[in-house]
């Protein structure tokens, strides 16, 4: 039996575990991404990814932290790349393409600052963008729901840690989300910046997201005013959106922070 090789990276303190091996045959990647991504049992992260080297990028699959799948993280997809450019020794402007289960991201190398690499990302166009009132715990609630690869949920209006865990966790599994989804709360503070709170599927509350950020970014350039180029404030950090005619790009950064053996078996 060998140890698993797990990389650990984060951006803006949304962590993710890179698992660059297969398991081996047999075994449960649901429960190995239960167990690995526990925060007092494990290694601790919001996502596990399993990731296949194709020459300069990678493909990648992503579970959460309660083992469910999801289909990308905006975030997730900026840790591989900054593996990746390390790995690689890339200089800005290279460019790193990871393919997901929603399609190719590239991330554009833009800046190295000691161990945080900045990318500018293309994550697609949003799709199925539509106001809904839905009722959570007997209360009517506004939202904007859309996809940015994956499902998001967005609340517009005030952004507190009480409204989050008042409203976050039961939208994430509402009966009107089969697949679940995403909850952001967001507030257009500006006409080029809003702030958020985050409630990730599988996961829970989160410093960060990208898909999260461009989801927000989408709401409220769609229905709060807001500037098609715009910043997106979350607890970890500030991330830019650029919503034009090719998509979303979003922009952010970074870093690997550890490369760590896993008492389980891989195949040879």
């Amino acid at each position: 039996m060998r140890h698993a090789r797990l990389i650990k990276a984060h951006a803006y303190g949304n962590d993710f575990l890179i698992a660059p091996e297969p398991l081996a045959t047999g075994s449960d990647e649901a429960a190995f991404a239960r167990a690995v991504c526990h925060r007092h049992h494990g290694v601790g992260a919001d996502g596990l990814m399993f990731v296949r080297r194709q020459g300069a990028g990678a493909r990648m699959r992503l579970f959460n932290a309660d083992g469910s799948r999801s289909e990308v993280s905006g975030n997730g997809v900026r840790c591989v790349a900054a593996w990746v450019a390390l790995d690689e020794g890339f200089s800005p402007g290279a460019e790193v393409a990871v393919e997901t289960d929603a399609g190719p991201k590239v991330s554009v190398l833009t800046e190295v600052s000691g161990s945080r690499l900045t990318f500018r990302a293309s994550m697609g166009e949003p799709t199925d963008i539509r106001q809904v009132e839905l009722t959570v715990a007997e209360e009517p609630v506004n939202a904007v729901v859309l996809r940015v690869g994956n499902p998001q949920c967005v609340v517009m209006g005030a952004v507190t840690e009480e409204r989050l865990h008042r409203l976050g966790g039961a939208l994430a599994v509402h009966s009107y989300f089969p697949e679940g989804t995403n909850v952001e709360l967001a507030e257009v503070e500006a006409p080029d910046r809003v702030r958020i709170l985050i409630w990730e599927r599988g996961v829970g509350p989160t410093s960060s997201s990208g898909t999260g950020t461009c989801a927000a970014a989408v709401a409220a350039v769609r229905y709060g005013g807001a500037k098609r180029n715009l910043t997106v404030s979350a607890p970890g950090g500030t991330q830019r959106v650029e919503w034009t005619d090719a998509g979303l790009f979003l922009t952010g950064w970074a870093e690997v922070v550890a490369d760590i053996e896993w008492p389980h078996s891989v195949r040879s």
